[in-house]
């Protein structure tokens, strides 16, 4: 049985996304922040950092997103991923880079600044930094996106999953996306596998909350 370990519109959404776009049998494993459950001694045996998401699979243990993202699609669900060695993987890679070390880093940035670090380090002026990065980023994601429907040809992939989270954490930021890549978010936004997932998170935390 796959286990995914998350919280409510974190990163972890990424992984019960593609969860529910693969069809496959999962459980959702809510690790509650506010009650501390990241820093349980058992979740820091699965996660050492006490973030999520986390995954098991039979013996497989994996965290970070993206990763998290390429095996279940390499192992479960292969028209997720372009054919090895084409065009359209090299490009697919090339957006789940940019992805999580350009677009994602300036709005976690601002994450960290406003909530995540402890009150004494923030830095109110890493805000507009941040701002200024993820415009800049946003700005070469507009100009990089296809014509097709999908980021790698004429299929949805990982990549897709991965841009469109951020971009939904963005608006979710207040921050203004490109016309052509707010077209875009709204579109993949509407895939019934994403409103399967964040039921899936929410019932999870409601059923957390009566316990």
């Amino acid at each position: 049985m796959i286990t995914l370990y998350g919280y409510p519109r974190t990163r972890s959404l990424r992984v019960s996304w593609l969860l529910e776009e693969l069809g496959l049998e999962w459980q959702y494993h809510l690790i509650d922040f506010a009650k501390g459950e990241h820093k349980s001694a058992d979740y820091l045996a699965i996660c050492p950092q006490g973030k999520v998401p986390a995954l098991k699979d039979d013996e497989t243990t994996l965290t970070e997103s993206a990763a998290i993202c390429l095996y279940l699609a390499e192992k479960y669900g292969k028209h997720w991923l372009p054919k090895p060695a084409t065009p359209q993987a090299a490009k697919q890679l090339e957006w789940v880079s940019f992805i999580i070390t350009e677009l994602e880093q300036p709005l976690w940035s601002m994450g960290k600044h406003r909530f995540a670090l402890p009150k004494q380090i923030r830095l109110p002026e890493m805000i507009s930094v941040a701002k200024w990065e993820f415009k800049k980023a946003a700005q070469t994601a507009e100009k990089w996106l296809p014509d097709t429907e999908f980021l790698a040809g004429q299929f949805p992939s990982v990549a897709d999953i991965l841009l469109t989270h951020t971009l939904n954490w963005a608006v979710k930021f207040d921050q203004k996306l490109p016309p052509r890549l707010e077209t875009y978010r709204q579109h993949m936004s509407r895939r019934p596998a994403l409103l399967r997932a964040l039921n899936q998170e929410q019932q999870a935390l409601a059923d957390n909350t009566q316990r």
